[in-house]
């Protein structure tokens, strides 16, 4: 890479660990005396941190490539993140690409001249490290790669094995952005049920969150918060209820990798491991620690095979299921994976019209979840701009009159008045 640069600018495409991994270039680049451009068209240098988990993901690389090319034709475009490390070929052919780095090189961007010792054996956490965030809520990595090998999934193939980070190094972190101000973060990794794996000492992703609680719970318990990026469901056994029954820090919300609610399905996937049931008889025992709590799912519809019937199944389990949101996903065939060579390859108007439904559902939900806390007397919320900010459930709330002044950095109390349009308006209590 040229060493030599005046402006940069970073785009990030995709998931938290990639907005935590630019936040971290981005700062290591500014302790080094470069700047930050106003935009990509007065940057001499732009990094797209990329994703590629589906294939739209890849049609917006190329248009976000494209567009920042006809803005600054002189601009070096690197490529990095997961689609770096799959399709470099075809991305170095690009307009204005002047490097694609891959994962187990990415320790290049933060411009040492030599990577991590052994930085080529995939087991090696790489020196990603940050003090500040500039969005409202800062995320902290604690895990990247995943070990299990979903059949649809690409990120083994774009990230490598799981990678965990020391506790240490994981708590010495929450402390710098603690006194740095920031009240919410978000505990991330690619897999957190793979976290500790290969540490000598055995220890598990709720181990660590264990560790965090005694660290600041007592301190921060009820002025900062905890959310949990994303669990497997095979995570929600009763060490998690343990750990959230003691928690003064962890947010009443969770995101789950759910996938499908149609067992045969989970197998065909990879994902045979839990079963949809077990998620309910887990959530209905969570009720009595958090009587009111947040759910969020990530769904993958339209797999190869996916009967009418299966298709059923998880409408019918997405019912049962207290969400107050959901990510839905057409399944699209990733290169690479098992998945993509399975018969019974379902049509686009199907997984289309299947997400459709799945998300009409998960809209319904949404709306019976804010109307329920709107009753509440009082939420916390996060504020990320004069009037909009998250609460403690992960819902959106509205001010109704913004803020005069700075946008307080604290967990401001505030009392619903109505659920609408997909969001709370709620107002100073």
């Amino acid at each position: 890479m040229d060493m030599v640069m005046k402006k940069f600018w970073i785009t990030t495409l995709g998931c938290k660990i990639n907005q935590y991994e630019s936040e971290s270039v981005r700062e290591r680049w500014l302790s080094m005396g470069y700047e930050q451009a106003e935009n990509d068209a007065e940057a001499h240098e732009i990094v797209i941190n990329s994703c590629a988990v589906t294939a739209a993901a890849l049609r917006d690389l190329r248009q976000t490539v494209r567009g920042i090319n006809r803005r600054n034709p002189e601009g070096k475009i690197i490529i990095s993140g997961c689609a770096a490390q799959v399709f470099a070929k075809e991305l170095s052919e690009l307009p204005g690409v002047a490097d694609v780095i891959p994962q187990e090189r990415k320790f290049e961007l933060l411009k040492l001249e030599d990577g991590p010792e052994n930085s080529k054996e995939t087991t090696i956490f790489q020196p990603f490290e940050i003090e500040d965030y500039e969005r409202s809520r800062a995320v902290v990595k604690v895990q990247d790669g995943c070990s299990h090998r979903c059949t649809y999934c690409i990120v083994p193939i774009t990230r490598g094995p799981s990678v965990s980070r020391a506790v240490d190094d994981v708590l010495k972190e929450i402390s710098r952005l603690l006194e740095a101000g920031f009240r919410e973060m978000i505990i991330s990794g690619i897999n957190l049920s793979h976290y500790g794996r290969e540490f000598e000492e055995r220890i598990d992703f709720w181990d660590l969150m264990e560790r965090i609680e005694d660290e600041f719970g007592t301190e921060w318990g009820g002025r900062a918060r905890l959310r949990i990026s994303s669990l497997e469901p095979g995570q929600l056994k009763e060490r998690a209820l343990e750990i959230f029954s003691k928690s003064k820090l962890i947010c009443p919300q969770l995101h789950l990798s759910l996938q499908s609610g149609d067992r045969q399905v989970l197998k065909r996937m990879g994902r045979g491991h839990y079963k949809p049931e077990d998620v309910l008889v887990f959530l209905d025992k969570l009720k009595d620690i958090w009587p009111v709590f947040g759910l969020g799912a990530d769904i993958l519809t339209g797999f190869p095979g996916e009967t009418e019937e299966e298709f059923k199944n998880t409408l019918e389990f997405c019912r049962k299921l207290p969400l107050s949101y959901a990510h839905v996903f057409p399944y699209s065939v990733r290169p690479g994976t098992i998945a993509a060579s399975m018969k019974g390859q379902l049509d686009g108007p199907t997984k289309k019209e299947r997400g459709r439904i799945l998300r009409e559902l998960v809209e319904e939900k949404k709306q019976e979840f804010l109307q329920k806390i709107s009753e509440m007397d009082s939420l916390k919320v996060l504020f990320q701009n004069k009037n909009k900010g998250i609460c403690e459930f992960y819902s959106t709330c509205i001010l109704e009159d913004e803020f005069e002044n700075e946008v307080p950095r604290d967990l401001v109390e505030v009392k619903p008045i109505a659920a609408k349009d997909g969001s709370l308006t709620v107002k100073i209590k």
